[in-house]
């Protein structure tokens, strides 16, 4: 679980089939083994790593290079990189699983960001609600009919990779768990209610 808040920009070192190798530094403080970490809000696992030399390797789907931004990777890109949260540390974002649903693109540029996702997340989206862009956790403007817009600070820009990505840049989405599971529970109780009823109900939540 992550909270989407960048800790450092790291960048692909090098890529070899399903293997990815990130420079980094301060993600590398501690690290182990099996430890998760965020890259553009894709939750990877460490499989190798060299502190000395300031890298970590994972190894990555064919499923997560088609479904993410991470396959349109290539080596010198900058990523944002983020460690699992722990139960001391604040929750300075939301919750974030480092379980990518789609990818968005960018259609205007920080700091009035826009970007376009695909349509069947947009009941997921709402006014000053939380959404994960590239493992950023960022407060929704205003939701569009194929998307939404956000207002990206300076700081955000600087220390993330939206600084430097511009219109047409392909970019993770991430819409808020929690949404999806109250969606979850409401179906469950109307297809019970539906059910002792002898009607069907309709979910005006599930349009798109």
């Amino acid at each position: 679980m992550f909270t989407g808040i960048v800790e450092e920009l790291g960048s692909i070192a090098a890529r070899d089939g399903a293997r990815l190798r990130i420079a980094a530094g301060r993600v590398l403080e501690g690290v182990g083994l099996g430890d998760s970490t965020a890259v553009n809000g894709c939750c990877l696992t460490v499989v190798a790593f060299d502190t000395a030399e300031g890298w970590w390797e994972a190894d990555v789907s064919d499923e997560t290079y088609a479904r993410t931004n991470i396959g349109s990777l290539e080596p010198g890109d900058v990523v944002n990189l983020e460690r699992p949260v722990r139960l001391e540390d604040r929750l300075g974002g939301h919750l974030v699983q480092g379980h990518v649903d789609a990818v968005g693109e960018i259609v205007d540029a920080v700091p009035d960001l826009r970007i376009r996702i695909p349509r069947e997340l947009m009941r997921y989206v709402v006014e000053k609600g939380s959404i994960t862009v590239d493992g950023i956790s960022l407060t929704v403007v205003k939701p569009l009919d194929d998307g939404f817009t956000v207002a990206v600070i300076p700081h955000t820009s600087a220390v993330t990779t939206l600084g430097v990505k511009g219109p047409g840049a392909l970019v993770n989405i991430e819409v808020d768990v929690m949404a999806k599971y109250t969606e979850r529970l409401l179906e469950g109780q109307l297809a019970a209610l539906a059910a002792s009823a002898g009607a069907t109900i309709a979910l005006p939540i599930q349009e798109s």
